[in-house]
C-alpha cells in the first residue's frame, strides 16, 4: 500500500518487487538507498541542488534520511512523494 510502489512510473515492475521485499523486511537502510537512488534521478533532471527545486527536494530527502524506524518513514515518505509529483 505504499504510495511510492503505487504512483511512481519511474520504478518498473523489478524495481518495484525489490522495494516490496524491502518493506516487508523492513529494512529501513536499504529503503533509504533505494530512494535516494530515485532522488539523485530527480535531481539530476531539474538542474541539482543548485536550483530551487534542487534545494527543496535535497532538504526533504535529507529528512527522510535520517530516520531509522518503518514507523517513522510514513509522512516524510509522503511529502518527499508529493513533491515529486508537484515538480513532473
Amino acid at each position: 500500500s505504499s504510495p511510492i510502489l503505487r504512483d511512481d512510473l519511474v520504478m518498473g515492475d523489478y524495481q518495484r518487487d525489490v522495494f516490496e521485499l524491502l518493506v516487508r523486511r523492513g529494512d529501513v537502510g536499504a529503503i533509504q538507498l533505494k530512494v535516494d537512488e530515485c532522488v539523485g534521478l530527480a535531481l539530476d533532471a531539474i538542474g541539482g541542488v543548485d536550483k530551487p527545486l534542487g534545494r527543496e527536494l535535497q532538504r526533504l530527502a535529507g529528512e527522510f534520511a535520517g530516520l531509522q524506524t518503518m514507523e517513522q518513514l510514513d509522512g516524510p515518505l509522503v511529502a518527499l512523494k508529493d513533491y515529486l509529483k508537484d515538480i513532473q
